[in-house]
C-alpha cells in the first residue's frame, strides 16, 4: 500500500482560470502523460506517470484508490487506537472496550507465550466427538463465533417479504476462496493449491503432529473440501437470484437431508424456525450423501483442520507465519502487515460501529454529509430525466422505475443510531478470548433479528469502510464517511472533480438498483417483476452488449475481464457515468463549456477525475486473483470501459475513429 501522499491525488494551487480576470483557488490536475493518446487508453494517459512511480508496499498487495485507500484508512483508526488504549478510560465505555481490545491484540509477548493453548478446548471437543451427531453440532456451535465449516447460517430479510427477517443457509466448506480453485490445472492455481496443502500441513505439525502424519492430514482434508467443492455453484450461478432462493419449510429439509437432522442442528443454533430459505440446494445434498460416506474420524480431522484456519492468526506467531505463506502465494504480498494495522482491522471487524463513532467525530464533517446529500439529490434528478428518455421501456415501466428510484433510501457518513457492544466481555490480556466473545456478540446479534421486522436503519459496513454499496432488499444507498474523501469527494474542489469522482460512484449504486440482480426487486425490496411484458427481454438483449464488450478487455497474458461475472458492476458503471455528467450539467460550472480551470474545460475535468477515483496499481499475482473472485472489472475497465461509450468524452479530447477507445454511435451500449 501507499503513503497517504499517494492517496491525495489532487493538489491545491492558487492560478486564475481562462476567462476569468480574478485569481481563485482550485485542484490542480497533475501527472498527465502528454505521450500518450487519450482516446487509445484513458486510464493510463491520466495515470501511467502515477503508476510508474508509485511504490506498492511490501506488507500489501496494491496501491492507489479504491479498496486500497483502506491501508490508510488503518493507519488512521491505529492512531485513535493508540491513543485510546494509553489513555484511562471509564469501564464499559466504547474507549474502554476499544482499547483494551487492541492493546490485548498488540501484546505479543502475552500471546507468543500462549502458543495454541487457547484453542486446546475446541481440539478436545472434536476429540471427543464420536458420531455424525457430534460433527453436526460442533459445526453449529462454530458457526456461532465465526468458525463456519460445514454449516453457514445467517439472518437476514426474505427475498419476496423484505419486511420479515428469516433464516438463510448458504454453500460452504471449501478454505480456497472458490470452488474453481480445486479444479483449474494452471500453473498459478496449482502453486496455490500447493500452498494451501502445505498451510494445512504446517498447522497440524504446529499442533503435534508428526510431519507424515500432517502431511497425510491434509491431503485428507483438502479432499473433502474438493467434494465439497464440487456442490458449490459459480461466481456467475451465484448471480442468479431466483435460483439462489430456495425457501422452505423445515420439515421438508428434515425429510430431504435426514443425515443432517436439521431440528437439533437448529436447536444448537439457537434458531427458531419453521422454514428456511436453503441459497444452495445442491450443497446441502451432497453434504447429507458425504456424513455418512466419509468416516467420522476424518471428519475430526477435517473440523480441526478447519478450526485451525479459522483462528491461525488470532495464535502465535508460528501459526500467523503459516496463514501468511499461503496468502502470500495467493494474493502476491511480501511481507506480513505491521501489528497495529492488523489489529486496527481486527477492531473494526469486531466493534467496528463503536470505532465509527471514533472516527466520525474525528475525520467527518457534517457540511461533507450536507454536501454529499445534495450530489445524491442532483443524481437522483437526473437519472429521472434519463429515464424519461429512454427509447427501450414502456411507459408503464418507466413509471414503475421511477417510483422505485424515489423510494430509494440515502444513508450518508454513519448511522443515525449506533450499536452497542456491552455483551463483549474484554479483557487487556486475552486476546483469543476477546475475538471468540465478540464473534458470539455479533452472531446473538444477528440472531435476535429471527422472526421480527427488519430495521431499515441499519448499517452493513463501518463508516470507516472506504465503500459504497445498494442493498437491493432495503432499495437503499449507502455512503460511509471514509468514502466522502479525495479522490472521490472534496469539500473545497469544484463540481466537475466532485461529480466525476463522487457522482460516478453514487451513479453506480443508483443503477444497481437496476442492474440484472436489482431489476428484479420492486420498490419494496421484494423480488417481484414490475416490469411490462417485453420490456424486460429488451433490457436482457441491452445488457448482452455489456457482457461481449467487457469480455474483449485483457487483462494479463491470456487472462480477460470475465464480462458475465462483473455485468451488474459494468451496468453500474456505464450507468453510473451517464447519471453523474447529466447532474453535473445542473450545475452552474455544468453549464459552462468554454472556460477552463488549470487547462482543462469543465467536461475534460469530469472525465479526469473518474480515472483519479480508479487509480490503482497491483501486483499481478492479486490481479488474477480479482479476476477470479471480485464482480467488479480491474479498475483500468471501471474507466476506459464506461467512458468509450461516452459522446461527451469523444468531444472533450477529440476522439476520432481510429483511436482504440473509440466506438460509433449505433455501436455505443445505452442502457439507463
Amino acid at each position: 500500500m501507499k503513503k497517504i501522499i499517494f492517496l491525495l491525488v489532487f493538489t491545491i494551487s492558487l492560478a486564475a482560470c481562462n476567462h476569468h480576470v480574478a485569481e481563485q483557488n482550485y485542484i490542480a490536475i497533475q501527472g498527465i502523460d502528454s505521450s500518450k493518446k487519450p482516446g487509445d487508453n484513458f486510464f493510463l494517459y491520466i495515470n501511467s506517470k502515477w503508476n510508474d512511480t508509485a511504490q506498492i508496499p511490501p506488507s500489501q498487495s496494491g496501491v492507489g484508490a479504491y479498496m486500497f485507500m483502506n491501508y490508510p484508512q488503518r493507519l488512521r483508526l491505529q492512531g485513535i487506537l493508540d491513543s485510546v488504549s494509553k489513555a484511562t478510560n471509564i469501564a464499559g465505555s466504547i474507549e474502554q472496550q476499544l482499547g483494551d481490545f487492541y492493546a490485548s491484540g498488540m501484546d505479543t509477548v502475552a500471546i507468543n507465550k500462549r502458543s495454541y493453548d487457547p484453542i486446546k478446548p475446541m481440539l478436545g471437543v472434536i476429540d471427543s466427538i464420536h458420531d455424525v451427531a457430534g460433527v453436526l453440532r460442533f459445526a453449529a456451535n462454530g458457526d456461532k463465533i465465526n468458525n463456519s465449516s460445514i454449516l453457514s447460517f445467517g439472518v437476514g430479510a426474505d427475498n419476496k417479504n423484505s419486511n420479515l427477517n428469516i433464516a438463510h443457509i448458504y454453500q460452504t466448506g471449501i478454505g480456497m476462496p472458490d470452488r474453481d480453485y480445486y479444479f483449474k490445472t494452471d500453473s498459478s492455481t496449482v502453486a496455490i493449491q500447493t500452498a494451501y496443502k502445505k498451510y494445512l500441513a504446517s498447522l497440524f505439525t504446529l499442533t503435534g503432529s508428526d510431519e507424515a502424519t500432517a502431511v497425510n492430514n491434509a491431503t485428507l482434508v483438502y479432499g473433502i473440501e474438493k467434494q465439497l467443492a464440487a456442490s458449490h455453484k459459480t461466481n456467475i450461478e451465484l448471480r442468479d437470484i431466483n435460483a439462489n432462493y430456495n425457501k422452505m419449510p423445515v420439515a421438508v429439509l428434515v425429510k430431504r437431508q435426514p443425515n443432517i437432522d436439521w431440528l437439533n442442528v437448529l436447536t444448537a443454533l439457537g434458531a427458531k424456525t419453521d422454514s428456511i430459505d436453503v441459497a444452495q440446494t445442491v450443497y446441502y445434498d451432497k453434504l447429507n450423501g458425504l456424513l455418512t460416506s466419509i468416516q467420522v474420524s476424518d471428519w475430526k480431522v477435517y473440523l480441526k483442520a478447519n478450526t485451525l484456519t479459522a483462528f491461525a492468526r488470532r495464535l502465535s506467531k508460528p501459526f500467523g507465519d503459516a496463514a501468511f505463506e499461503y496468502t502470500k502465494v495467493l494474493q502476491g504480498q511480501a511481507v506480513q502487515k505491521a501489528r497495529g494495522e492488523i489489529m486496527a482491522d481486527a477492531v473494526d471487524q469486531s466493534l467496528g460501529e463503536a470505532l465509527g463513532q471514533l472516527y466520525v467525530n474525528k475525520y467527518f464533517t457534517e457540511d461533507a454529509r450536507k454536501r454529499a446529500l445534495e450530489l445524491v439529490n442532483n443524481l437522483q434528478k437526473a437519472f429521472a430525466t434519463r429515464i424519461d428518455h429512454i427509447d427501450w421501456m414502456s411507459d408503464s415501466t418507466k413509471q414503475k422505475a421511477k417510483e422505485k428510484l424515489f423510494a430509494i433510501t440515502k444513508k450518508i457518513g454513519y448511522p443515525d443510531k449506533w450499536r452497542d457492544y456491552k455483551n463483549v466481555h474484554i479483557k487487556s490480556n486475552t486476546y483469543f478470548e476477546n475475538v471468540v466473545s465478540a464473534a458470539n456478540n455479533n452472531y446473538q446479534y444477528q440472531l435476535q433479528k429471527l422472526g421480527k421486522p427488519v430495521d431499515r436503519s441499519e448499517w452493513f459496513v463501518t463508516p470507516s469502510t472506504v465503500t459504497a454499496y445498494y442493498n437491493p432488499s432495503a432499495n437503499e444507498i449507502v455512503f460511509p464517511a471514509a468514502i466522502l474523501q479525495s479522490p472521490y469527494f472534496d469539500d473545497a474542489a469544484d463540481d466537475a472533480l466532485n461529480y466525476g469522482g463522487i457522482g460516478m460512484v453514487i451513479g453506480h449504486e443508483m443503477t444497481h438498483a437496476f442492474d440484472d440482480q436489482g431489476a428484479q426487486f420492486d420498490k419494496d425490496g421484494n423480488v417481484k417483476n414490475w416490469w411490462a411484458k417485453g420490456d424486460y427481454a429488451r433490457f436482457k438483449v441491452k445488457t448482452q452488449q455489456v457482457v461481449d464488450l467487457y469480455n474483449t478487455f485483457n487483462v494479463l497474458d491470456t487472462v480477460h475481464v470475465k464480462g458475465a461475472l462483473t455485468l451488474g458492476e459494468n451496468t453500474a458503471d456505464i450507468g453510473g457515468v451517464s447519471i453523474a455528467y447529466d447532474a453535473f450539467k445542473l450545475t452552474q460550472q455544468g453549464h459552462d463549456t468554454i472556460t477552463k480551470i488549470d487547462g482543462f474545460t469543465a467536461n475534460q475535468r469530469f472525465c479526469i477525475s473518474i480515472a483519479h477515483i480508479w487509480r490503482v496499481k497491483m501486483k499481478d499475482t492479486y490481479l488474477r486473483y480479482w479476476i477470479n473472485n471480485n464482480p467488479h472489472s480491474p479498475p483500468m475497465w471501471r474507466v476506459n470501459g464506461p467512458l468509450m461509450n461516452m459522446p461527451y468524452f469523444d468531444k472533450a479530447f477529440n476522439i476520432q475513429p481510429g483511436d482504440k477507445m473509440y466506438v460509433a454511435e449505433k455501436d455505443r451500449i445505452k442502457i439507463w
